[in-house]
């Protein structure tokens, strides 16, 4: 079987119909050349020229060849070029876990610097829970998450991507609404949607903290794991509620978000990967966030 080394020197041949030209264009002599082209014949067992002390041309089986030739070599430098990106992680495919909440704003700005600058990587998407990522994670089944809770199990790493603050949603007809400043000692008498204690235990714990702090005894009357829902049951008249700042991305036109006067309280979302992930997309997608976003904090 002929080299592909063998197929340039034809094509580069091809295009000069010169020997001397084509050995210069190849930064070889004549000899070596010819050489070659005679066991590139030899091994197809048909000549690809027509040569004389005067002229070389290209024989009817040559122009053939030629045409071939060039999409082979073609083939082989895509290859190539395919494979080096896979192993760069410029290319492939990574399976990311995500919250609801995190689709609201942040993982659309993930997945748009990722479309621009690793046009050739395919993202596979799974909405899931915090918990649910972990476990994910660790079972290889996906290869990044995106959730709310700085991972602490020693074989995972993560990077702080956002820090927001909470606010409160209240029905856009309370008198809460048309307050400029709100208090938490404002929410005493409310009724308090909140997370789920399993599906939204992060933000569950966070905001139960926040009335602990303050000695409140907040009236929790519904439960529920997504904020879009919460905000459905603020604008029924259901209750208020304490949401991050992602909910304004919601734009519920029967629902009020204000600001609580409170020592800052944030809810910090993650990308979140297995150190031993051996994807070589995980490190190129995670480098193109660190420097497309400023943390908060990272965990290293």
């Amino acid at each position: 079987m002929f080299e592909l080394k063998q197929l340039h020197y034809f094509l580069v041949l091809a295009d000069e119909l010169h020997f001397g030209r084509a050995a210069k264009r190849l930064h070889m002599t004549q000899s070596p050349l010819s050489r070659q082209i005679q066991m590139l014949e030899h091994t197809l067992q048909f000549p690809l020229f027509k040569r004389n002390n005067r002229s070389v041309q290209l024989t009817p089986a040559g122009h053939a060849f030629r045409a071939e030739a060039r999409q082979l070599l073609s083939l082989a430098e895509n290859a190539v070029s395919v494979a080096r990106r896979h192993s760069q992680g410029q290319a492939g495919r990574l399976r990311m876990g995500f919250t609801a909440g995190s689709s609201y704003r942040h993982l659309p700005r993930l997945l748009a610097y990722s479309s621009r600058e690793l046009k050739d990587l395919e993202i596979v998407l799974e909405e899931m829970v915090t918990v649910q990522q972990v476990e994910a994670l660790q079972a290889n089944q996906i290869d990044l998450g995106l959730g709310r809770q700085q991972p602490k199990q020693p074989d995972l790493d993560g990077l702080c991507i956002a820090r927001e603050q909470l606010l409160l949603a209240v029905p856009s007809e309370h008198s809460l609404a048309r307050k400029t400043t709100v208090t938490l000692d404002d929410l005493r008498s409310e009724p308090i949607i909140t997370f789920s204690p399993k599906d939204g235990f992060y933000f569950y714990a966070l905001i139960d903290s926040i009335f602990r702090r303050h000695n409140l005894q907040p009236t929790y009357v519904q439960h529920v794991s997504q904020i879009h829902s919460m905000l459905a049951l603020v604008s029924a008249g259901l209750g208020v509620a304490l949401v991050p700042e992602t909910a304004e991305a919601l734009h519920f036109d029967s629902v009020a978000l204000r600001r609580v006067k409170m020592p800052p309280v944030h809810a910090d979302l993650y990308l979140v990967w297995k150190k031993s992930n051996t994807n070589p997309a995980v490190k190129t997608f995670v480098q193109l966030i660190r420097k497309r976003t400023r943390p908060a904090s990272t965990r290293n």
